[in-house]
């Protein structure tokens, strides 16, 4: 699916406060105090209408659980590939979602979630849970809970909790922000050693 600005048009998302500034994702995130659930949300936004958003997640402390990046580039380990797997498989379960780019870094995830008006249009498999619209904070939450139950079966983890709780994300109003969150997203392998998130770099 290609995602142009004729889509942002069509969605007519309601902005009704001041966004977050993209620059500032990776500091957000640097606070290792422990956020309650679904603080980074936007008071009175319905995060279950259509649009796209911007997800950030991260390991439970931090800790480096899904592989390394090598020479810009990132190696995932079985547990990295699982959040990969559960990843492409949200819209089976959740047929009014599109997938945008994606990247499994050691101790985080990126990824764009389009939530759409259509449900069960087209090829899709049939829907396993009741056809109806989930917000932002389910879908995240079905990545988090199926990825942890999966990487718990197969992998041995000192730490019980895989996820950190709560997630950020970012509103995405237009084409031109899309193309800066996909450059983003790619290059982040690349840009590893200056990462925030990175346990190894200098801070």
């Amino acid at each position: 699916m290609v995602f142009t600005p004729s889509f942002f048009a069509k969605q007519q998302i309601e902005i009704r406060y001041f966004y977050y500034i993209l620059a500032l994702v990776a500091s957000t995130m640097a606070n290792t105090e422990p956020r309650r659930r679904n603080s980074l949300r936007l008071k009175g936004f319905d995060y279950s209408q259509p649009g796209a958003y911007f997800i950030t997640t991260v390991t439970q402390h931090r800790v480096c659980l899904f592989g390394e990046v090598v020479d810009g580039v990132m190696r995932l380990n079985n547990a990295g590939k699982i959040v990969k797997t559960v990843w492409v498989e949200l819209p089976i379960h959740y047929p009014h979602v599109e997938l945008g780019t994606f990247v499994v870094m050691p101790n985080h995830v990126h990824g764009v979630i389009i939530l759409t008006d259509t449900v069960g249009v087209g090829l899709r498999p049939a829907p396993t849970i009741p056809a109806k619209h989930y917000s932002l904070s389910e879908i995240m939450r079905a990545l988090k809970s199926f990825s942890s139950r999966r990487i718990h079966q197969t992998e041995k983890f000192s730490q019980k909790r895989i996820w950190q709780r709560g997630f950020h994300d970012r509103i995405i109003r237009n084409d031109a922000e899309w193309q800066k969150i996909h450059l983003y997203i790619e290059t982040n392998p690349a840009n590893w050693d200056d990462d925030e998130e990175n346990p190894s770099a200098i801070k």
